[in-house]
């Protein structure tokens, strides 16, 4: 089946642009900076740069079989120097070797699993994103699933987050890239079935969340995800405007939106492959604030800058769900992108203001910086009575509390249903985007407890759980029967330039979520408590 569109009133492009002089949507992204990529049973006469990824020093012999037996020598006795010690993510650069411009020697570890093989080929990504001259990555011996894996990890390893950079980015176009492997045929198709997809996933979710404010803003990123599942089968996608959004009764995310001159749009794109079990679809719901001034509460200066990031959960949702549409996978999968953008004009919602959400529930403004869990409010509620949803995951840079517990290793877990919180553990173990489990105490009720409404945005700095608090809110918007967690992604978003990344979006959350709705268990109605 071809994609059906479903655009509801989207407002004219010509006149918005008139009046904010704004990009074009359809600028959305850069292009990105990738290798284009070949697999080959047999070496290519040397040039350019070597990878070879390492677990050991006894595995420079079969990667190594690209150098003649002085150069490998050569490599062996810099490896023993240098005291390399063969650890995930470590490296060694080697230059004047035989006749290669670089060896790039990636440490992998003594046992390592899908998730280390990816990350070693970010690693080599990113470390080799400027140069110029082609790439071979050595993986004979390896199996072929870790091949792909690196060929991923390389893709994902390479973007770039200097967007507005023209001349860097033009001067930096990068050569080939082949890949030595011993089934390269079956590796390719693998590769460019699924690895691909989520490649380009990434480069999409993170440019996005990238971008500043005067680039994405609710209606830009609905054009930006348009162009991006254009043509894919078994995709439809719908944009709710303020006036589909009045006719829901979405008062909480029509709230948000009610200080800024750039509506608000609820984004559903669901997409359902061949061999998709039944049961409904799983619903992944993010918060998409694309400027967060803080509105009426309005922020610190200096931390205002960054909130470009605040969109970083609709971003992942709609990026992990087109992976697997790219991809074709048989699954059943639905994101809800609840985009706004939060400013402090003379419609702003204020402190002590009462909404209500679409479920007909009435919420109390504490603080209108509080506003990511009223966007997400909307859409839980639009999730539970429209898509009869198998699970219900929403992800959101929610809280500067989590931050403080779990600092920048962890994503905060929060879920009343063990068995979901259990699948979405292992999914984040095998991809390495590692979730802590924090409580949904029962006091936080009494927290978001309001005299005037049915419940208030936020717990107050006295009960000192923020985290659990928003979560509890978030919580409240969905059916207790419906399986439902919370990620709460404030710490691992957003960052500087690490080993495997540069500075900005981590796109965190597309491969975990995309790994979950794969590996997706249809949880019993004993297990749904």
């Amino acid at each position: 089946m071809r994609a059906r569109w479903v655009v509801c009133a989207v407002l004219g492009l010509s006149a918005l642009s008139a009046a904010h002089a704004q990009p074009r949507p359809d600028a959305v992204p850069a292009p990105a900076l990738q290798r284009p990529v070949t697999f080959a049973a047999q070496a290519a006469p040397p040039a350019g740069v070597l990878v070879l990824p390492l677990g050991k020093a006894a595995d420079l012999a079969a990667r190594g079989a690209v150098l003649d037996e002085a150069a490998r020598a050569a490599v062996a006795r810099a490896l023993t120097a240098e005291d390399f010690k063969y650890g995930a993510r470590k490296t060694v650069s080697l230059r004047g070797v035989g006749p290669w411009d670089r060896i790039l020697i990636v440490g992998l570890g003594e046992t390592p699993d899908a998730a280390d093989y990816q990350m070693a080929g970010a690693v080599a990504g990113r470390t080799l994103a400027t140069e110029k001259t082609p790439l071979t990555l050595a993986a004979k011996g390896l199996p072929a699933a870790a091949v792909t894996e690196l060929a991923t990890g390389l893709g994902i390893g390479e973007y770039r987050s200097d967007i507005f950079q023209d001349g860097r980015r033009k001067a930096a176009a990068p050569a080939p890239a082949t890949i030595l492997a011993d089934a390269p045929a079956e590796i390719e198709t693998a590769f460019r079935t699924r690895g691909r997809a989520l490649v380009d996933a990434m480069a999409w979710t993170r440019d996005v969340s990238n971008h500043p404010a005067n680039v994405v803003y609710p209606e830009s990123f609905v054009a930006s995800a348009r162009a991006q599942f254009a043509g894919l089968r078994g995709v439809t996608f719908e944009a709710l405007d303020v006036p589909a959004m009045e006719r829901l009764k979405m008062g909480a995310i029509l709230g948000v939106g009610r200080g800024s001159a750039r509506p608000p749009r609820m984004l559903i794109v669901r997409y359902r492959g061949a061999g998709a079990p039944a049961g409904g679809p799983i619903v992944l719901a993010g918060k998409g604030i694309t400027f967060d001034s803080g509105g009426i509460s309005l922020k610190d200066p200096p931390n205002m800058g960054a909130m470009r990031m605040d969109m970083s959960g609709a971003a992942s949702v709609v990026g992990a769900v087109l992976a697997l549409a790219r991809a074709q996978a048989p699954v059943d999968v639905v994101a809800i992108a609840a985009l706004a953008e939060n400013m402090p004009d003379g419609a702003a919602i204020r402190p002590g203001d009462v909404l209500t959400a679409m479920n007909g529930k009435t919420i109390e403004i504490v603080s209108t910086d509080a506003e990511g869990r009223l966007v997400l409010a909307d859409a839980l509620a639009y999730a539970g009575a429209q898509l009869q949803p198998a699970a219900v995951v929403d992800l959101a840079t929610l809280t500067g509390a989590v931050r403080t517990a779990l600092g920048d290793d962890y994503a905060g877990l929060f879920s009343r249903h063990e068995a979901l919180a259990a699948q979405l553990t292992a999914a984040a173990d095998a991809v390495d985007e590692p979730v802590w489990r924090l409580p949904l105490h029962e006091s936080y009720a009494k927290d978001t407890s309001s005299t005037y409404a049915d419940i208030k945005n936020s717990g107050g700095t006295e009960s000192g759980a923020g985290a659990g608090a928003g979560a509890h809110f978030i919580g409240e918007f969905i059916g207790r029967e419906v399986p439902w967690a919370h990620l709460d992604i404030a710490g691992v978003a957003y960052g500087p330039a690490g080993d495997w990344k540069p500075d900005g979006s981590a796109g965190y959350g597309v491969r975990l979520l995309e790994r979950f709705v794969r590996d997706w268990r249809p949880i019993p109605p004993a297990e749904k408590k």
